[in-house]
């Protein structure tokens, strides 16, 4: 797959004629005791890489290397690097711009923590009233019909990584029940943000009880997430692909 860090600069201008950016984020930070703190960097990029194998090169997509560093002030009770709200909309604001004056018209950010989505959003939304581009912007669980809320250090991101990098797991200790529950993870009302100061901390740092993943989970939930994805990029391509994606004559 063609990647922007392997490219020379003349490649990286031809590929921008028509080609798709893309830029994975995720984030730096507590995973519980069983799981490494760039977990939602690793796996964003084990959805992308999925994702772009299932293209065969097309459409055209260059790779960027992945943004590790994330909004996670959540998290710092126990371990994490965090970028400030404004400071990450800047950096983002600021790799759209460079990707724009660089020739490329189209370019979707794929993120993997939570933590980062509505400044994701935010930075696509106002950078495209500035620019003559097509931008688009995802986080990879909440693709596809069977998406749903994924949980922290749980279930979910632990089958992933048991899947994506079996050797950076361990064991998993059983979540002890909580009382009363955290709101983060269940709301009172369906629809309904709840963020209540300590809850993190008072949780121990996941969401669910990880003990029941299993490397054949995470294989399969990776393969509909790497499948949903490329569904999406296909989609972006093609909803973008007379506007924003110039022809081979073009400078």
């Amino acid at each position: 797959m063609p990647e922007l860090t392997r490219m020379t600069w003349r490649e990286a201008a031809t590929a921008a004629r028509t080609g798709i950016a893309l830029l994975p984020i995720g984030s730096q930070e507590q995973h519980a005791g069983h799981l490494p703190m760039g977990t939602d960097t690793m796996l964003a990029e084990a959805v992308v890489d999925d994702a772009l194998t299932r293209l065969c090169g097309d459409p055209d997509v260059v790779r960027l290397p992945a943004l590790p560093f994330g909004h996670s002030p959540h998290h710092l009770f126990a371990a994490a690097v965090s970028l400030r709200a404004t400071t990450l909309q800047a950096v983002l604001d600021d790799v759209l711009d460079s990707l724009a004056t660089s020739g490329f018209r189209r370019v979707l950010i794929v993120n993997g923590h939570g933590g980062n989505d509505e400044i994701m959003r935010l930075a696509v939304k106002q950078y495209s009233l500035r620019a003559d581009v097509a931008l688009a912007a995802c986080s990879y669980f909440s693709l596809g019909a069977d998406a749903g809320t994924p949980g922290h250090a749980g279930v979910f991101e632990t089958s992933l990584m048991l899947a994506a990098h079996p050797d950076l797991v361990r064991e998993p200790a059983p979540r002890p029940a909580v009382t009363p529950p955290p709101l983060f993870a269940e709301p009172p009302y369906p629809g309904l943000t709840v963020e209540r100061h300590g809850e993190w901390a008072r949780a121990g740092g996941s969401t669910d009880d990880a003990t029941a993943a299993t490397a054949a989970g995470g294989t399969a939930l990776l393969g509909r997430r790497g499948s949903a994805l490329a569904e999406a990029i296909r989609a972006f391509d093609l909803a973008t692909r007379e506007t924003h994606a110039s022809t081979e004559g073009e400078a």
